[in-house]
């Protein structure tokens, strides 16, 4: 289906089902916010990379205005529904201070494998253990999805704007094992670096080398 929607452009990629909170400043993009609120309709969130709109961006529902400023500004609550490609860009719409675009959705095939999520959703506590946080999900974990915990696992910002684009959980769901693969073995090294570092100058316990 295609679709004309506003568009608010970030240098974020938010995913499907996963909140974002936005604090509103702009006149553009108050209007934008203003008139979907009214109207209760979603807006599309394009990802800017390297000083561009890409392609590929999400579409965003306002579960909350949290705070209305003085001046007009906002802090507001949405929430990710489905991935957009932009087909054309509408960069001025009459009497209005915002953008468009003309998109696509993409299908997203959620047929992935509970036994790969759940050695995820383990593999990303580990990780956060080595760094030494605690970050509650909002779900259960069998109700967890790539989308959920992709937020949570040091992903760049260009590794999220990929995953974005995967139309598969299956694919998502290997490209996040492939990430936390590549990440704990260098963070595990740091650590162990670190104690080494604190190590230093101490008066040392150690068994001597039997030859």
């Amino acid at each position: 289906m295609t679709n004309f929607i506003p568009i608010f452009p970030l240098a974020l990629v938010p995913f499907p089902g996963v909140p974002l909170h936005l604090h509103i400043f702009e006149p553009r993009y108050k209007q934008l916010i203003e008139e979907c609120v009214a109207q209760k309709k979603p807006f599309g969130i394009p990802c800017v990379l390297h000083d561009k709109i890409s392609e590929y961006g999400t579409m965003m529902e306002i579960s909350e205005v949290s705070k209305v400023y003085d001046d007009g500004k906002m802090d507001i609550k949405t929430k990710g529904l489905q991935v957009f490609r932009i087909l054309e860009i509408v960069r001025e719409i009459p009497e209005k201070l915002y953008g468009g675009a003309i998109v696509n959705y993409l299908n997203d095939h959620r047929n992935g494998s509970k036994k790969m999520m759940l050695f995820l959703i383990d593999e990303m506590r580990k990780l956060h253990a080595e760094l030494g946080i605690q970050k509650p999900m909002p779900k259960a974990d069998d109700e967890l999805c790539s989308f959920d915990i992709a937020p949570h696992i040091g992903l760049s910002i260009e590794d999220e704007y990929q995953l974005l684009q995967y139309e598969n959980e299956l694919h998502r769901q290997e490209f996040i094992k492939r990430h936390l693969a590549k990440v704990m073995p260098i963070l595990q090294d740091m650590q162990t670096l670190k104690k080494k570092v604190q190590m230093n100058g101490h008066f040392k316990n150690m068994d001597g080398f039997r030859f």
